[in-house]
């Protein structure tokens, strides 16, 4: 059998110019290869280039300026200017349209920090209930850390199907404020069957889980996502402030997470509109 790629030499050409041929075939392939692998290597350059000066513009726009007063946006950071509304939420909780608020608990260790808890129901439906875990930034300093490991071991539960969950908020237009699209992490839980000291069994509980770190133009529960929010507002020697959000739904042992998937998507988006309206707008 004959090989496509192999070079026959034609009848009509002697050997010799036949092997010329050939060789000529096999440099200027060569030769391509090498050109290709060359611009290859020139625009993945560019690139480098081009993100280089991009970082290097950025460092420069937060440090040329502390270079010259002698204050550093990093120990010196602009203050939180609804840091007064932060606090308001801290103690009072958000009221939820469609929602009805049966109790709140105020400073509830969670690993490191004071959260606070509001248990509510859905008054057209007072069958649906959820827990609204809420911690909003403390001070200028204050950044997001390691808040969803907290509440995996407070809760000590077990955790399964996660994936992300994405929403968009869009205020009235008369407030003038763009869109805001959050992306969440949603994930299913449970907490094993305990006996308290009591000899009081409490049964297996389990949730849909929605979390994520809401700021005034979005939210993601991925802290990196977070820092480079606010660093692109401190050029503007503004803060992107946050509170951290986690909603829990329960739900049945046997029950599909998708099945919680409306109401608890629906709560998230009643959740970061209330909070672009009533704690970001100031």
């Amino acid at each position: 059998m004959e090989e496509r790629n192999s070079f026959s030499p034609s009848p009509l050409l002697p050997l010799s110019f036949a092997s010329f041929f050939g060789d000529a075939v096999s440099k200027t392939t060569e030769t391509f290869l090498m050109i290709s692998a060359r611009k290859l290597l020139r625009q993945y350059q560019i690139s480098k280039i081009v993100v280089l000066l991009f970082l290097l513009l950025l460092v420069g726009a937060v440090a040329i300026p502390g270079y010259a007063t002698g204050r550093w946006s990093w120990t010196n950071p602009p203050p939180v200017t609804n840091l007064k509304q932060l606090k308001t939420l801290r103690c009072e909780g958000l009221t939820l349209p469609g929602w009805e608020v049966i109790r709140i608990l105020n400073n509830v260790q969670i690993g490191g920090h004071r959260w606070l808890v509001q248990e509510i129901k859905e008054i057209q439906h007072p069958q649906r209930s959820a827990l609204l875990l809420l911690l909003p930034q403390n001070g200028p300093k204050d950044q997001p850390q390691l808040e969803w490991i907290d509440i995996d071991g407070f809760h000590r539960w077990q955790r399964e199907a996660d994936r992300p969950l994405r929403f968009t908020v869009e205020l009235a237009p008369i407030l003038n404020k763009p869109q805001s699209t959050v992306t969440a992490q949603f994930f299913r839980s449970w907490i094993p069957q305990q006996t308290i000291p009591q000899k009081q069994t409490i049964p297996q509980q389990n949730f849909a889980v929605l979390q994520w770190y809401a700021w005034p133009n979005g939210g993601s529960p991925a802290t990196s996502r977070w820092f480079w929010e606010d660093s692109m507002a401190r050029l503007s020697n503004r803060r992107a402030s946050w509170v951290a959000v986690s909603i829990l739904v329960p739900i049945k042992p046997e029950a599909d997470i998708d099945s919680s998937l409306d109401i608890v998507k629906s709560l998230g988006e009643i959740v970061q509109a209330k909070l672009m309206l009533e704690i970001f707008r100031f």
